[in-house]
């Protein structure tokens, strides 16, 4: 009975119902960045994509299906379905339980990172973060997210197929290759914040300015002017390098369907495949979720310094604060998802880089560039101190 009292219930709920809210956000995100994402190519190629599936509603004793404006918006829900009621089929060729675990393993490992997101500013009085007091923040999700690769590799490898192989080891090289600018790339914000804690972090750009956008709130100053320098040399370093962690195009030498069929996916099918569309997808929110905290002030909507709208327009100030913290929520995912449309542009828009391209890329130009911009970013902040 002394071990059960000493529990803090109220933060075992609190913690539960923030991660519930997170995952039907980002659930509901994948799968309407898939239709998204058809829509938007669709456009590209001057062609219709899915543009009749709507609600199935007579399911429910309506005489009607009810099609929105917008058409097929019930396309995600029939995809869903259609994955959840496939066949699961497990060829006799694999390692079975390596086969089995290597979906789960790709999508738990990047659910797992987004824990230390602060996706909104306070709700009812509670921090919007599932896990607010973690002091190593960018540090935690470039852990979790590099575990990733290994439900690739394990698909690739238990699937005993010459493709699937061949693209796990593309796949673990990449990633390899890329993390190194990526964790180079975010050195200069922590020279400059002197902070590892993403909720501080945000804080610091909602009294400062955005770091990539500075002159948003508090002026500017001939530190602020130099700093900008190295912190969009980061930006574009940590843009591009998430693309390559995920496996995006122009950096998706990993599925390769005109080199490899599908690359470490091959031999799946029905939810073993779907989990890894929704890993895929996933991590591009947790990499957007990333660069919109780091870069771009997090919840923060210009004008209006923290979730209360204290200091901000006079006539904001009578709005409840938990309307604000709703406000805020928006605005974060709001921003998470035109980087989302920026991944979808780039993907149809730019072809496929060769081998050679994308190692020579990584190891000789970011790699080296990330390296110089954390000695720039020093010296500026030695002469100009805060």
């Amino acid at each position: 009975m002394d071990i059960l009292n000493s529990i803090d219930w109220y933060l075992i709920a609190v913690s539960l119902a923030k991660t519930v809210l997170v995952l039907g956000i980002v659930l509901t995100m994948v799968s309407y960045t898939v239709y998204a994402e058809r829509r938007v190519s669709a456009l590209i190629q001057d062609r219709l994509g899915p543009n009749r599936v709507g609600f199935p509603i007579t399911l429910l004793g309506a005489k009607k299906d009810f099609s929105p404006i917008l058409g097929g918006l019930g396309q995600p829900i029939a995809d869903a379905m259609k994955l959840l009621l496939k066949e699961d089929f497990t060829p006799k060729h694999v390692n079975k339980f390596y086969y089995w675990i290597a979906p789960a393993l790709g999508i738990a490992a990047v659910i797992v990172g987004l824990s230390v997101i602060p996706f909104g500013s306070s709700f009812l009085g509670e921090p919007m973060t599932i896990a607010p007091h973690v002091n190593i923040g960018p540090l935690v999700v470039f852990a979790f997210s590099s575990l990733g690769v290994y439900g690739i590799v394990l698909a690739g490898w238990s699937a005993n197929s010459k493709y699937p192989f061949l693209g796990s080891i593309r796949s673990s090289s990449q990633m390899i290759s890329y993390e190194l600018a990526l964790g180079l790339s975010v050195i200069p914000l922590f020279l400059i914040l002197g902070k590892l804690n993403l909720p501080d972090i945000v804080d610091y750009q909602v009294k400062n300015g955005w770091l990539l956008v500075p002159f948003t709130n508090g002026g500017l100053d001939l530190r602020k002017v130099l700093l900008w320098i190295p912190i969009a040399i980061s930006f574009v370093i940590f843009t591009i390098s998430m693309f390559a962690e995920t496996n995006r195009l122009p950096f998706d030498l990993p599925e390769a369907e005109t080199e490899l069929v599908g690359g470490y996916h091959t031999e799946y099918s029905s939810m073993k495949f779907a989990l890894f569309f929704l890993g895929e997808y996933a991590a591009m929110i947790a990499g957007s979720s990333l660069i919109v905290t780091l870069f771009l002030g997090g919840w923060h909507l210009p004008g209006i310094p923290d979730g209360a709208g204290a200091g901000g327009l006079e006539m904001l100030h009578a709005i409840p604060a938990w309307i604000w913290g709703i406000v805020n929520i928006g605005v974060f995912f709001g921003k998470v998802a035109m980087l989302l449309l920026c991944f979808i542009w780039v993907r149809w828009t730019l072809p496929r880089f060769r081998y050679d391209q994308l190692m020579r890329l990584g190891w000789i130009f970011f790699f080296e560039i990330a390296l110089v911009n954390v000695f720039l970013t020093a010296l500026i902040v030695a002469i100009l101190p805060h």
